[in-house]
Formats: C-alpha cells, structure tokens, sequence
C-alpha cells in the first residue's frame, strides 16, 4: 500500500490563543473524511508558558493510482 498526506495547521484565537471553534473544527473533519482522509494524529504548538498557539492535525489516505 502507498499512502499521501495531508498537515493542516490551524490558528487558535482569544488573547493568550488555546481556543478553538470545535464545531467549524468537526465539519472540517468530517469533510476530510468524506473525502477518504483518515486523522493519524493531533498535537498542539507551545508558544510560551502553556500558551497554544496552532493545533496540528496529520491525516493519511491511500494513494490514488493513475
């Protein structure tokens, strides 16, 4: 099997950051996944002191043969 991948790196807003729009978040998702995209992993990015800046999310699907 081959596989390609997909990052997405999405931007968290409020004044020190760490909040996400979970619902904009699952329609994203679920988007991907209609689409054949399957989520492997999820971490956040440490801006300083705890601070999130950017949750990354990977996702994987077989590659399509040409």
């Amino acid at each position: 099997m081959q596989w390609e991948y997909k990052t997405i790196k999405l931007a968290t807003k409020g004044w020190l950051g760490g909040k996400l729009d979970t619902g904009n978040l699952d329609a994203f998702m679920n988007d991907l996944g209609a689409a054949g995209w399957e989520l492997v992993t999820g971490f956040d990015t440490n801006q300083a002191y705890g601070e999130t800046r950017d949750v990354v999310v990977l996702f994987k699907r077989l590659r399509q043969k040409f």
